[in-house]
């Protein structure tokens, strides 16, 4: 086996769906990429009269990051599996039992989209693979090297980041389509349709409350928040407060920090730890939980956007939010990748653990 193209990603999703109908739903999402590919999501769990707490884990976004889909569509056909057989799940030195897989399955459900950027992960794999963003040309002036958006850049979080940032902040987005670090954020914030996919998820699975976006690469388990510091001391140092335009994202310093409930951000700590403790027991990798701030400053993330919806809509569900960052490459050979394949789905299946109620 090696990396999975576009179709074969699309087939482990409906493959699964169509192997397991009592613990698994096919999702449809609603909007075609923008080269016109239909995406599907899996929900996985157990019918129950009651509803339950939802996990949402998405992949794929950023093109080049192949492995991202492998882990999600693994942990999937793992889980499934196991359940149905009644096993136990084993990731080199960290194991799970089946009563663990049952809970997960009964106290949760999952939904996973392992490929929200089909099209640039298509090119990434066919013309050049260090392609990141998605493959909308409305801006790009008949430049080929302008094509396309930053899909994690483009959700609606100091999306105007020009006023929301200090002058001096090395915060990661462009306003530039011909960006050569390929970070342009879009015209404005949700325009490219893959990102309004991801939205849709969060609005149609309004029990959701853990969110995790599958990206590489720097060993890292990052949790809110991304523009600036954390802090629990101040609210009204917040993303929505315009007294503090102009100062976000230098650190160490005393202009800005975020504000993030003393609770809301132990909770992202514990989990993101666990799913590090866990990831390390397969072989002994270690992987870093942090705010993602702590890598560099950020806008428009997934992450970032995802928590903050229940501040911008107070009726809506809390959700806490984090980015995973696997391995130390974009496309590590398969004889690596497969390895990091479960670390990760390990610290996953802990994540869920963790998580449940």
């Amino acid at each position: 086996m090696t990396y999975l193209n576009i179709t074969e990603v699309e087939s482990g999703v409906t493959s699964l769906a169509a192997a397991f109908p009592n613990t698994s739903d096919l999702v449809e999402l609603p909007e075609p990429s923008v080269e016109g590919r239909t995406c599907h999501a899996l929900r996985i769990g157990i019918h129950t009269l009651v509803p339950k707490p939802t996990a949402v884990l998405i992949g794929g976004a950023h093109a080049r990051e192949w492995g991202s889909c492998e882990i999600l569509v693994n942990l999937a056909a793992d889980l499934l599996h196991a359940h149905a057989g009644g096993t136990g799940l084993a990731y080199g030195g960290t194991h799970f039992t089946a009563d663990q897989v049952r809970s997960i399955l009964e106290g949760l459900d999952l939904v996973v989209f392992p490929l929200v950027n089909p099209d640039g992960r298509h090119y990434s794999q066919t013309v050049v693979d260090g392609w990141r963003r998605n493959r909308n040309p409305a801006q790009s002036g008949g430049n080929p090297d302008a094509v396309g958006v930053d899909l994690n850049r483009n959700f609606d979080f100091l999306f105007d980041f020009r006023t929301a940032f200090h002058p001096l902040a090395p915060v990661r987005v462009s306003d530039d389509p011909a960006d050569p670090n390929q970070t342009y954020q879009g015209p404005s914030p949700f325009s490219e349709p893959e990102t309004r996919n991801v939205r849709w998820l969060l609005d149609q699975f309004v029990r959701t409350r853990w969110f995790v976006d599958v990206h590489s690469y720097t060993q890292k388990m990052l949790y809110v928040w991304g523009d600036d510091n954390s802090q629990s001391d101040d609210p009204n140092r917040n993303f929505q407060n315009p007294a503090f335009d102009g100062k976000r994202g230098l650190k160490d310093d005393q202009l800005y920090a975020e504000f993030i409930p003393k609770t809301d951000h132990d909770d992202s700590a514990v989990l993101a730890e666990r799913f590090c403790k866990a990831l390390k027991g397969v072989r002994g990798v270690e992987y870093t939980p942090e705010p993602s701030f702590d890598l560099y400053p950020t806008c428009g993330t997934s992450d970032d956007y995802t928590f903050a919806r229940h501040i911008v809509h107070p009726n809506g569900n809390k959700i806490l939010a984090f980015t995973i960052e696997w391995g130390m490459d974009f496309h590590p050979p398969w004889s690596e990748m497969k390895k990091i394949v479960l670390d990760v789905d390990a610290g996953l299946v802990q994540f869920c653990l963790t998580a449940l109620p």
